[in-house]
């Protein structure tokens, strides 16, 4: 074989490889999933395996769009936007780690993945509770600001809350107001993420949009039933509901990361 045809094989098997070892990197991705009691799954036996996070990530798994997706689910319970603000110490010491501990490794693309806003919308309990629409752009973009600058080359999802019924009141209330509240938030995540478009594209994504008015359609045979002063009321996804979110988590997703 003459000299140049072993420089050209040589070319090829370099050019293989390296094309191989980008797909292996672009295809690799960890997830923060960020968010309250929904996210959380709290009212799911076994959420690291039936929860919307972990449902999610088998969404991406079984695709066949992406070689390895690993996850950690910082939901907590009853928590707002206020509580993952950086300065409050709450639940961004937690998040960090969690980041810290995947981003260590550069083998993969960070991405965190935020719903949050149900307990913002609240009429009185959660912590800063009532959460007006531009506070509530305001506390995202902050937490949002953070984590880009803290992690480069990460991504940054948003997706829209989900329905609750307006009878909703346990510890805390919730009801008619609440909900009126929380929609006055979807404008202003398209908002900032359109924004974002501009001064730092390719980082920040409107993720998914449906799972509120699936939820609204839905919640009868999606949620369950929890009782409170107000009687019946419907705020957290059951089994059935925690595969079709995360499913929607999961689309939303591989539509932003392919």
């Amino acid at each position: 074989m003459s000299l140049y045809k072993l420089f050209f094989l040589f070319a090829v098997i370099c050019l293989t490889v390296s094309a191989a070892f980008r797909l292996k990197e672009k295809n690799n991705y960890d997830i923060i999933f960020i968010g309250d009691s929904i996210t959380e799954s709290r009212m799911v036996e076994n959420a690291g395996t039936f929860g919307p996070a972990a449902i999610a990530t088998d969404y991406l798994k079984v695709s066949g769009k992406f070689q390895n997706v690993r996850f950690s689910n910082q939901g907590h319970s009853g928590y707002t936007t206020v509580d993952f603000l950086p300065v409050t110490h709450k639940a961004f010491p937690g998040l960090v780690k969690a980041a810290d501990a995947f981003f260590a490794e550069k083998n993969a693309g960070l991405v965190f993945s935020i719903m949050l806003g149900t307990n913002d919308s609240a009429e009185k309990g959660p912590n800063g509770s009532p959460v007006s629409a531009e506070t509530y752009r305001s506390n995202l973009k902050t937490l949002a600001d953070t984590l880009l600058s803290m992690y480069p080359n990460a991504k940054v999802v948003f997706h829209t809350p989900i329905y609750y019924s307006d009878s909703t009141q346990n510890r805390s209330i919730y009801l008619r107001a609440g909900r009126a509240r929380l929609q006055s938030y979807f404008p202003q995540i398209r908002s900032l993420v359109k924004a974002y478009k501009q001064v730092q594209p390719g980082r920040v994504y409107l993720g998914d949009e449906d799972a509120y008015p699936y939820f609204k359609k839905s919640y009868l045979s999606d949620m369950n039933e929890e009782h409170g002063p107000a009687g019946t009321f419907y705020l957290h996804p059951n089994k059935k509901g925690a595969q079709a979110l995360g499913t929607f988590w999961g689309k939303a997703l591989s539509r932003i990361l392919k």
